[in-house]
Order: C-alpha cells, then structure tokens, then sequence
C-alpha cells in the first residue's frame, strides 16, 4: 500500500519538525539554568542570540500550559507538559501512517 499525499507530509516533514522542537525545548530548558546559575553570561551577544531565538520559539508554547498549570514549589513543569505533548503528536503522527501503510 502507498501512502497519500497527506501521510507523506506527516511521516516526511511534520515529524522531523516536533523531533527539531523537542531539541529546541530543551536547549532553552538548559539555557534557562545556565543563565540562572550565571554560568554563561547573558551579556555575551551568542548566548543572548540563542536565548531570544529559543525563547521566541518556545515561550508561545508554554503559555497557555503556564495559564492551567501553576509553577509548584517554584518549579515550572511547563517544559515538560509541552515535551510529553510533543511526544504523543509525533508518536500518533507516526503510528498512524505506520498503521495505514502496514495494517
């Protein structure tokens, strides 16, 4: 059995794009503690250039989860509810297509 059109996208690009946003995720994750550990110095025009790139990308996503999910105990869980959210798009998408083509 062939795939669509449609499953091609999802299997060829949509996938590998949640795989590119998990790293992005936990780039800024790190990059959060690293800063805030005051390791790098977020004077340094690199590291500001990969902070606000990855806070640009990743702070849209979490706010909404930050809206339902309160930070406990002054930890923000909101990384990890977008990671498991990213986990169960990309393993859906995938098993679908697999489901399709080889079931």
């Amino acid at each position: 059995m062939e795939l669509t059109f449609g499953q091609a996208i999802l299997a060829y690009f949509v996938s590998p794009l949640l795989t590119l946003l998990t790293i992005v995720v936990f780039v800024n994750v790190i990059m959060s503690w690293l800063v805030a550990f005051n390791v790098v110095n977020a004077h340094n025009q690199f590291v500001r250039m990969v902070w606000q790139t990855t806070e640009a990308i990743v702070a849209p996503l979490l706010a909404p989860i930050r809206r339902i999910l309160p930070p406990l105990g002054g930890m923000d869980l909101s990384p990890i509810v977008l990671l498991l959210l990213i986990a169960f798009v990309r393993n859906y998408i995938v098993g679908q297509v697999l489901w399709r083509l080889f079931g």
